[in-house]
């Protein structure tokens, strides 16, 4: 049976399975994670959630990051898994999904309330991450407009129950019924994309894995075989196009290692990082933004990220027309030009409507191939014109150096921890697979006692 065919590959897997490259491209993926968790940790949205799951109270055993208190590992799960995607800038991967957000935050929960140290936690992550990847690969899920559903309600709430898995140490049998408990959790409407909601489809994966797993660790029993069942999770959620053959590969190779995953340089939906791209390239030929008479933006379909007139900052993330209209006036892009106050300032009250977005049929619609052009017609008759076909980071461009990446990791840490205590995380979460279950708690101390010297506003 196929489902019984994934566990046995999976519960096979551990440290010395990963190899040295995959070992690097998680832990890169983690400290991209948590960084970007402890900036998004200062959001409105993540304010509310933090306070609500307070309020419920539960077992204080793992961290809720930022926040100063904490919980059971569900609930710290589902708080730091919303803030990690809040700001949606943790890693991209390839199929589109957002890998990281379910399953770091689930496996740092678990490890603290269980004291396992970060060798498990390294492997866990990897785990989690390959279920994700391998799920969005064998159901050929490359064409963000052909999604049905939100992919980490999907494949993040499977990726997490993995990863809780292997911290509790689940046999096959143990992982089938963990798994079946998770797709009966799976779910998440494209609809709320611009919204707060948008960030807890993240949360509720990651804290949905982890119940399910702490269920079957009980003996909490699903269907055996859910991925190959009548009405199970394929025929449920990708009836038309699953390769089996595709997710049984799981490991060989890792997708973090191939083809790879997408560190963000901007902090939005990640189409629109080459409508940014491009706009940063024509801003230092823009000496006065009144002189602009109209824009037009070339894009393929890609009707979510059609938002003219963003009703805040936030939904700003989603919009092709905004991010473009940000990179042109300000040539840069930050946490910060999603705030309310950049939104809704003079210039770009003026520019957005000049602003014609085009979506073309004939552009591809995947990561890999995908091409945006902004043109601008000025009052005085001259064209400028610049194209992106990938930003910075994507597969097939350039890389960030080290240093680049750290310059990102230190900014989002420094909005929720004071300066002394940056460089102590960093140097635990560069060599966390040698960490003992001490130091992960005493990492996980760190990062829940931050006070913000710096507002989301800013």
């Amino acid at each position: 049976m196929l489902t019984q065919a994934l566990c046995e590959i999976i519960t096979a897997t551990r440290f010395e399975s990963l190899g040295a490259e995959c070992v690097k491209r998680v832990k890169q993926a983690i400290k991209d994670g948590v960084a970007v968790a402890m900036a998004g940790s200062r959001e409105r949205p993540i304010g509310i959630l933090a306070a609500h799951v307070k309020s419920l109270g539960g077992k204080r055993a793992a961290t809720v990051w930022g926040a100063g208190y904490r919980t059971s590992p569900v609930h710290a799960a589902y708080v730091n898994g919303a803030a990690t995607h809040v700001l949606d800038f943790e890693p991209m991967w390839l199929p589109p999904t957002h890998a990281v957000s379910p399953v770091v935050p689930a496996a740092f929960a678990l490890a603290e309330a269980r004291g396992i140290d970060g060798r498990e936690v390294v492997t866990a992550v990897a785990k989690g991450l390959e279920m994700q990847g391998r799920v969005q690969y064998a159901a050929n899920q490359f064409k963000p407009e052909k999604l049905r559903f939100h992919p980490p309600g999907i494949a993040g709430v499977l990726g997490a129950a993995v990863t809780a898995a292997h911290l509790l140490e689940l046999d096959r049998d143990g992982l089938a019924h963990a798994l079946g408990l998770a797709a009966s959790r799976a779910g998440s409407l494209l609809a709320n994309i611009g919204s707060m909601t948008k960030s807890t489809h993240c949360g509720y994966a990651g804290a949905s894995g982890v119940d399910a797993a702490l269920l079957a660790s009980r003996g909490f029993t699903a269907h055996p075989a859910v991925f190959e069942a009548p009405r199970g999770f394929i025929a449920t959620f990708y009836p038309d196009d699953f390769d089996r053959d595709r997710l049984l590969a799981y490991g060989k190779p890792f997708r973090v290692v191939d083809p790879g995953l997408a560190i963000k340089c901007f902090p939005s939906q990640f189409a629109t990082h080459w409508a940014i791209t491009a706009g940063l390239e024509l801003h230092p030929q823009i000496v006065d933004p009144d002189a602009i008479a109209r824009v037009e933006i070339r894009t393929p379909v890609m009707q979510y990220c059609d938002r003219p007139a963003p009703r805040d900052g936030h939904e700003g993330k989603f919009s092709f027309q905004y991010a473009a209209a940000a990179a042109l006036l300000d040539g840069r892009v930050t946490i910060a030009t999603f705030s309310d106050a950049r939104r809704f300032r003079c210039d770009m009250e003026a520019l957005l409507p000049k602003i014609e977005l085009v979506q073309d049929p004939a552009i591809p619609g995947e990561w890999v191939g995908m091409e945006v052009t902004i043109s601008i017609g000025m009052r005085d008759g001259s064209r400028l014109e610049a194209s992106c076909r990938g930003p910075r980071g994507a597969w097939g461009q350039p890389a960030l150096a080290d240093g680049e990446h750290e310059v990102k990791l230190r900014d989002c840490l420094g909005r929720a921890l004071e300066a002394r205590r940056i460089a102590g995380v960093l140097k635990r979460l560069d060599a966390l697979e040698t960490q003992s279950a001490r130091e992960v708690a005493a990492l996980m101390a760190a990062l829940g006692g931050g006070t913000s010297r710096r507002g989301a506003a800013e």
